[in-house]
């Protein structure tokens, strides 16, 4: 259960969700849990368990068992209900029959509303809309921009060049989301929006020239509202010192809002096109992310390639050897042949002189 409180403005609650407020005396109401109940068992008269900080919402099912009741039944079980302080009730449906609970809202000064999608839609709706507007968020110091499809939020010290690298990307087809201060959202736990400041919104700062906006400048292909952050830039002055990754091997991460996202550190000198660079890795993250990487592709071709290169100096030195033994066994054999032919030489010389002795 989420115990922190969410100020929920009515206004913008009726207009996101299409509500019509049957009893609403307020301007706006606390949200403690961001969870939702349908109080069927409520109104049977079973409150063990049940949360009364969670939204309320009734359907059909509700409506159906209240109206099999007795009148005098129905009215009991439903000022029994609108005792407990839950944030507001809402009827699907567009049923008339919402007008059930309008007496004993009135009474305890409870929030109702009517929606005209089914249950069920409406409740895919309204967890959508909890979780944007009590989303966990921070605002972190950078640029992000879209490059190539791809969230980039671009980090880095003060006047080391954010601001004029995004410029470029800018020119080269990439849009600007946000510049200097960055709000970040997390959604569902696992996704990260990036917007800008709404005072901030499509301007930018560069030293030197002072403030541009990027939508006049450029056009509004240029710029846009929001985007998933995929991918941080660091940038940092060149360190002769530090151990750059040389290979891409080495995948590190960083965490913002308990969200691990891919982190580039890119080292910024005199010559370098840092535009270029970010888009390269903005790239490599989307190919990353379709399976294919090719530092790994380029290690294991390396690796093939010397085991290949291992095999044939085995299978050479092998065949070397091999030549070797043969040679000498065709030497050992040649050698036994000519002491054999020596023999039998010397075997007949010796037979003549007995010959002639005799």
């Amino acid at each position: 259960m989420n115990e922190k409180k969410h100020i929920i403005d009515v206004e913008d609650f009726c207009d996101e969700l299409n509500l019509q407020r049957l009893h609403c005396d307020v301007s706006e109401f606390t949200l403690l849990d961001t969870g939702i109940n349908r109080p069927g068992l409520q109104f049977h008269g079973y409150y063990e368990y049940f949360d009364e900080k969670r939204i309320q919402i009734v359907g059909k099912v509700e409506i159906s068992y209240l109206m099999s009741l007795p009148a005098d039944v129905r009215a009991k079980r439903i000022d029994e209900f609108f005792r407990c302080d839950f944030p507001c009730l809402i009827v699907c449906w567009d049923l008339s029959d919402a007008d059930l609970f309008l007496e004993a809202a009135v009474k305890y000064n409870r929030i109702l509303l009517r929606a005209k999608e089914k249950t069920s839609t409406f409740i895919y709706h309204l967890m959508d809309y909890i979780d944007l507007v009590t989303a966990p968020s921070t605002t972190m110091h950078g640029v992000l921009v879209e490059v190539h499809g791809v969230g980039v939020l671009i980090t880095g010290a003060s006047g080391i060049g954010k601001s004029e690298t995004a410029i470029e990307l800018i020119q080269r087809g990439s849009n600007l989301i946000a510049d200097d201060m960055v709000d970040i959202a997390c959604y569902h736990g696992r996704t990260l929006i990036g917007t800008a400041p709404e005072m901030l919104r499509y301007y930018m700062e560069v030293r030197g020239i002072g403030i541009i906006d990027v939508s006049t400048l450029y056009g509004a292909k240029s710029v846009k509202q929001a985007v998933e952050i995929d991918l941080m830039i660091k940038l940092e002055n060149w360190n002769d010192k530090s151990p750059y990754d040389r290979l891409g091997l080495d995948e590190e991460t960083t965490d913002i809002l308990g969200v691990q996202i891919p982190l580039v550190t890119v080292p910024v000198s005199s010559g370098r096109n840092l535009a270029i660079i970010i888009e390269t890795a903005a790239i490599n993250a989307r190919m990353k992310a379709l399976g294919i990487r090719s530092a790994e592709i380029f290690c294991d071709s390396v690796t093939r390639n010397n085991q290949e290169l291992y095999e044939q100096a085995e299978q050479k030195k092998q065949k070397t050897e091999q030549e070797q033994i043969t040679r000498k066994e065709r030497e050992h054999e040649e050698e036994l042949a000519d002491r054999a032919e020596t023999l039998a030489q010397s075997e007949e010389f010796n037979d003549q002189e007995t010959e002639k002795k005799q």
